[in-house]
């Protein structure tokens, strides 16, 4: 089973990132754009991994405290275009603390730098010269109360992300 955990967002922040999309579409930049069920923020990729209970597990020993995230900008990176968060002190702390958990479990993760950012389109293409970006200038904001273990599968129109559990200031909560 193909995990990660991530922050899901909710409907006002998909509907500013669906804005930025429509802005790059807008633009003349194809690719593969991310449905908007599936717009998030990766804090831990996990990848094949059998047992998800315990990870579930492994949250439940997280402080976890709500905080805010904030849109900051948009940017091209390799062939792909993301929106960048707001650097957070509260993000960059729970991740800390969730990949240092993880380890000490002996559960595999992706060990890259940690780079908080929503990816908006994959295999990006334009005709022309590169276009400008759009403005992410509103710095869109949503309050984070809970973290979730994600399943991705690949479906008939692309991936699909279940959310197994999640972690907030009560615990662990099973799906």
């Amino acid at each position: 089973m193909r995990l990660f955990i991530a922050i899901n967002f909710d409907q006002k922040m998909k509907d500013a990132l669906e804005d930025l999309q429509e802005g790059l579409r807008a633009r003349g930049i194809r690719g593969n754009y991310t449905r908007t069920e599936n717009l998030h923020l990766t804090l831990a990729f996990i990848g094949e991994y059998k047992n998800p209970g315990t990870v579930l597990d492994i949250l439940e020993g997280i402080p976890f405290e709500p905080f805010t995230v904030s849109l900051e900008g948009i940017r091209y990176f390799r062939d792909m275009i993301f929106a960048d968060i707001s650097p957070c002190p509260p993000l960059e702390k729970t991740v800390r603390e969730l990949r240092r958990a993880l380890g000490r479990n002996d559960i595999p993760f992706d060990r890259k730098k940690f780079s908080p950012h929503i990816t908006l389109v994959r295999k990006v293409s334009y005709s022309h010269d590169r276009p400008v970006l759009p403005s992410a200038a509103s710095r869109q904001g949503t309050m984070v109360d809970r973290i979730s273990l994600m399943k991705s599968e690949r479906g008939k129109k692309g991936m699909i992300y279940t959310e197994l559990g999640s972690l907030g200031e009560e615990g662990v909560f099973l799906c």
